[in-house]
């Protein structure tokens, strides 16, 4: 990313973070290459029935890729016949965006905005994408029912970010931990917040920073809301719907706006029912830093 593009090398140097940060909430939007492999523009120009399912979306077509497209060898690759950049002017407002908020250590309010408009196209896109990912994997798992055969299908994934030196890492892997390898059965409902039990210190969970009213404080259980919204993100990449989510009451800085899922107590939660006919593996990590939640049809 650094090598490829020398406005991004210009604003922030080898910070990773910052580039990260870049590629992530604008980069992907504007059809950068992250890799040589996978280009998001040249990749949603390639197949009219991308587009038809995820339109502008960007971060559809790399969630597509990687559950799906590479394994279907769908070609990602950049080539003389596809346009990468579309819009010089965005690009350099999002550069400046990404600076500010690596030298603060916050979102800014164009980021934020940006971000918000994001989410609602994306929204609208992932609701079209979804039933044609439901309608798969339902098909799949009549077809394996049919056989009278078993196998398992990544049906959604999604990865996220923490400090591991802090103490609220330790209440993101022990969440963590505690969601991993959970099955849910057909027409079976799944509550977080009952699966990680109760946020006390006889359940393992230590002090760290809470959004309370859109303010932070500290309190026991910090930082589970971001294995609960990596799990939701995962949800929506399956086609997944929520039977309760909720939004925390300021923006987050581990997920983009409207992939949230806030825990509070039990009142807030995160549930969903399995829809499919087969059970589904809730598989979970936390570990260096990189939370992952990957959802499986057994």
């Amino acid at each position: 990313y650094y090598n490829t593009y020398p406005d991004v090398a210009a604003a922030f140097g080898m910070d990773e973070n910052a580039l990260f940060t870049h590629f992530v909430n604008f980069g992907v939007n504007e059809g950068r290459s992250a890799s040589a492999e996978f280009n998001p523009m040249a990749y949603r120009q390639r197949y009219t029935d991308l587009q038809a399912a995820f339109g502008r979306d960007m971060a559809a077509y790399c969630r597509h890729y990687i559950n799906y497209g590479k394994a279907e060898g769908r070609d990602a690759s950049t080539d003389e016949l596809y346009v990468v950049v579309e819009d010089t002017a965005e690009q350099t407002g999002s550069i400046q965006s990404t600076a500010q908020t690596a030298q603060s250590g916050t979102q800014t309010t164009q980021s934020v905005t940006q971000t918000t408009q994001s989410a609602t196209q994306a929204t609208q896109s992932v609701t079209q994408a979804s039933q044609n990912t439901v309608q798969t994997a339902q098909t799949a798992a009549q077809t394996q029912e049919d056989a009278g055969t078993s196998q398992s299908v990544v049906i959604g994934t999604y990865t996220t970010y923490y400090e591991d030196d802090v103490p609220r890492a330790s209440n993101v892997e022990l969440a963590t931990q505690r969601i991993n390898g959970v099955v849910v059965q057909p027409g079976e409902s799944f509550s977080f917040s009952r699966t990680i039990l109760a946020r006390t210190a006889a359940n393992g969970y230590v002090e760290a920073p809470i959004i309370v009213s859109g303010r932070e404080e500290m309190g026991i259980g910090g930082g589970i809301c971001q294995v609960s919204s990596t799990l939701y993100a995962a949800m929506v990449s399956a086609g997944l719907p929520a039977t309760e989510r909720h939004a925390h009451s300021k923006a987050v800085d581990y997920i983009p706006v409207g992939l949230d899922a806030t825990i509070a107590g039990n009142y807030y939660d995160l549930k969903f029912t399995n829809i499919y006919s087969q059970p589904l593996l809730i598989q979970a990590s936390a570990e260096d830093g990189v939370v992952t939640v990957t959802l499986v049809l057994q």
